[in-house]
């Protein structure tokens, strides 16, 4: 658990240009606060003690404006960036060093028991306010736009975006850092598709007027 949070803490500071120093970062980073709370209400959760670890999730919501359930497994050097309204279920697994933004919810569908939430890879970046439904995988080194609402799983190393969020990019390669912080600068699929399709009825148009023309002469 300590090896956790030593990650988490060089993760605030790898993410974070503005952490200035490990002092400012154990005080004033309600993310990492969240964190340092739900790894001690795991603990317990795993040791089988009854109660606390709800208590303790209850009272990390209660100061930080994080709902995670005691039950999440959460890997090493996640960052949860200004955290506030971040909410992650009880059978969410996050993998290495993700990072979540604002808003952001990894939510079940239904109510029936077992694995319900989403499974994350490592390295994976969840852009403010996108919502990841349901027991399906997240590959790693994935992007997920802000507002983005994810409903079925995702391979390594894309790009998702949209409302259901689609992929926009599949790279073999893993994503530099300042690409996969650059959440809000993600490409718009449905735009790209309605400009394509404008193309090609300005194609179409000016075919039909060629046509017209040629008849024109043909019948003169």
């Amino acid at each position: 658990m300590f090896a956790s949070l030593r990650q988490d803490v060089r993760a605030v500071f790898e993410h974070d240009p503005a952490a200035r120093n490990i002092l400012e970062v154990l005080t004033c980073y309600s993310g990492l606060h969240a964190l340092i709370l739900h790894r001690v209400a795991h603990a317990f959760w795993r040791w089988r003690v009854p109660l606390l670890p709800r208590l303790l999730s209850q009272i990390s919501r209660f100061l930080t404006g994080v709902e995670i359930h005691h039950g999440a497994q959460i890997g090493p050097g996640c960052f949860i960036d200004h955290g506030m309204g971040v909410v992650i279920g009880e059978t969410s697994i996050l993998g290495k060093g993700v990072l979540l933004y604002q808003g952001v919810t990894l939510g079940g569908t239904g109510k029936e028991r077992g694995k319900r939430h989403p499974t994350l890879g490592d390295h994976v970046v969840v852009g403010a306010g996108a919502v990841v439904l349901g027991p399906i995988t997240i590959g790693h080194c994935v992007r997920i736009g802000a507002g983005s609402v994810v409903v079925r799983p995702v391979p390594d190393d894309c790009t998702v975006v949209g409302v259901p969020a689609k992929v926009v990019a599949h790279r073999g390669e893993k994503l530099t850092e300042e690409q996969m912080l650059a959440h809000g600068n993600l490409p718009d699929p449905e735009l790209y598709l309605l400009r394509r399709l404008t193309h090609r009825l300005a194609e179409l148009e000016h075919r039909v007027r060629e046509m017209e023309k040629q008849q024109s002469k043909i019948e003169g």
